[in-house]
């Protein structure tokens, strides 16, 4: 006899982003609609984008400790900032935990890449007796994970997951998985970003990918809207603590909501763009609403991953529609990034302390600045403001370069 699946529950949750520091200040602010979006003044006056969703209200030697703040560059401090918040938030912190039995897993889409051209420009002036020891440490990708994983003397499985757009939510999954498979108890796991540098800009706008419009910046991001020209830039991170079922009831821990079920595909069709038809992307949300056991009539809502850019958009409105069927039109689904905009690698994490929030308390946020619908984005998008509903399953959508596709099914847990 096969014996029953094990299964995983969120309790703890933790953020840094342009709403500030916190998993509170980063729900207040999506729930009541506001935009953190603001102009840019990151030294990039030569940039065509004009606006962004900075954090500015981070202070790492307060929050870190002026030492290990030194050492870490912003993406691996946001990442710690935010895994010592959902560690607290979890009960962690005070109650006896086998620190081996507990996994690390971080994604994030660049690394110190961005800091690239001040690292190379210190090269230069200096020699390589005069860089900073430290200087390879801390750009490599998996220092986030290594830095939350020697904070908190975590001493089980470690991964650090690189998939573009999709890192964060591939980071939950790939939890998710080591807690189901028995190789941990508890992880912490989500995304993070710290890529508004002139070089990790420069980047993108290359690649017309990020919004020029001449507008407020508040107005720059509307996802599912006519007018949308590319995505707004944000940094920022989010954690959350992962735990198998009966290890976070035996402690008495708070439980948020419960990763129901976790998928990934690729669209093997192009570097740059999404498959336009959605069916890679439709066959992702498929196979997560089978792992968690749900139908397409029992999703109440979907987190989308609505960069506002024009080809994203409606692919993701196609693939809601061929996995959702009949079911699409009546699911309400919202777009975070139209308040704090993309976050790359920690975007799905990001989001997925929204998702969870918005199932604890039963309000959809919403989907601000879509005031000339698309056409062909024709679903209930919660443009109206935010929204109370009863919500007992939600979807998590990321869909990254590349074509790679990463969804999640969070369900409430509880009365």
């Amino acid at each position: 006899m096969t014996a029953p699946r094990r299964r995983v529950v969120v309790t703890g949750l933790g953020a840094v982003t342009p709403f500030g520091v916190g998993a509170a200040a980063l729900w207040r602010g999506v729930r009541e609609g506001r935009s953190a979006v603001t102009a840019l003044d990151r030294g990039a006056c030569d940039l065509p984008c004009r606006a962004a969703g900075q954090v500015r209200d981070f202070d790492p030697c307060q929050m870190l400790g002026r030492v290990e703040a030194r050492r870490l560059l912003p993406f691996s401090q946001f990442a710690l900032a935010s895994a010592r918040e959902a560690w607290e938030h979890a009960g962690l912190a005070h109650d006896a935990v086998d620190g081996r039995r507990v996994a690390t897993v971080v994604g994030n889409g660049s690394g110190g890449f961005p800091c690239g051209p001040a690292l190379v420009d210190g090269w230069r002036a200096r020699g390589w007796r005069g860089m900073d020891p430290l200087t390879l440490v801390k750009a490599l990708p998996d220092v986030a994970a290594q830095q939350v994983s020697i904070a908190l003397g975590l001493g089980g499985p470690i991964l650090t997951c690189t998939a573009s757009c999709a890192s964060g939510t591939m980071a939950i999954g790939q939890a998710t998985e080591m807690i189901r498979a028995g190789r941990a108890d508890v992880a912490l796991a989500g995304g993070t970003e710290a890529w508004l540098t002139p070089y990790g800009l420069s980047t993108f706008a290359a690649l017309r990918a990020l919004s020029t419009r001449d507008c407020p910046p508040e107005e720059a991001s509307c996802p599912f809207d006519r007018r949308r020209d590319g995505f707004v830039p944000t940094e920022g991170a989010a954690m959350l603590v992962l735990e198998e079922r009966e290890h976070a009831q035996r402690r008495r821990a708070p439980v948020l909501a419960e990763v129901a079920g976790v998928a990934s595909t690729s669209d093997a069709h192009n570097q740059l763009a999404p498959r336009p038809d959605g069916t890679a992307a439709a066959r992702c949300i498929a196979l997560a609403l089978e792992d968690a056991g749900v139908a397409a009539a029992e999703v109440d809502y979907v987190n989308a991953h609505g960069t506002s850019t024009p080809l994203n958009d409606v692919a993701e409105t196609r693939a809601l529609k061929l996995a959702l069927g009949c079911h699409a039109s009546r699911v309400a689904v919202s777009s975070v990034k139209s308040m704090l905009g993309h976050a790359l690698g920690a975007a799905g994490a990001i989001e997925s302390v929204v998702t969870v929030m918005a199932l604890r308390d039963g309000v959809i946020p919403p989907t601000i600045n879509l005031r000339e619908p698309d056409p062909a984005c024709d679903l209930d998008y919660v443009a109206e403001g935010p929204r109370a509903a009863p919500l007992r399953v939600a979807l998590k959508n990321s869909f990254a370069l590349g074509g790679q596709n990463a969804c999640l099914v969070y369900r409430r847990v509880g009365g």
